[in-house]
């Protein structure tokens, strides 16, 4: 069984930063994909970010050049540096794990629990 736990979410002002983490425990494949969704209330959760296993980013546009991606694969953990944070960016933060071939190909995802990001003055 697989368990992620973040950290590091907050209230921030607009401008301001804030870096998430979430580490993975468990059984986890070497080739893996981690990211990052997010889910404002009254809206579907979305995609922000995801690294794979070898190191290959995706962003949403929405975040490019404010927000990166990186992991450690020793630790299993995957971080979120948010840079010039927005109050649109104010959601509820979701680590995220495609564990190993099987599930990236059949879109099979853990979760964690979520961790609130607050962007306001």
């Amino acid at each position: 069984q697989v368990r992620l736990v973040e950290s590091g979410g907050g209230l921030v002002q607009p401008g301001g930063s804030l870096r998430l983490s979430c580490a993975a425990s468990g059984s986890i494949f070497s080739i893996n994909v981690m990211g990052w969704y997010r889910q404002a209330p009254g809206k579907e959760r979305e995609l922000v970010a995801m690294i794979t296993s070898g190191g290959t980013t995706t962003y949403a546009d929405s975040v490019k050049g404010r927000f990166t991606i990186s992991r450690d694969n020793g630790k299993n953990t995957v971080y979120l540096q948010m840079n010039s944070l927005k109050p649109e960016d104010t959601a509820v933060y979701y680590c995220n794990l495609l564990n190993g071939p099987n599930a990236i190909s059949r879109k099979v995802n853990d979760w964690g629990q979520g961790t609130q990001v607050t962007v306001s003055s």
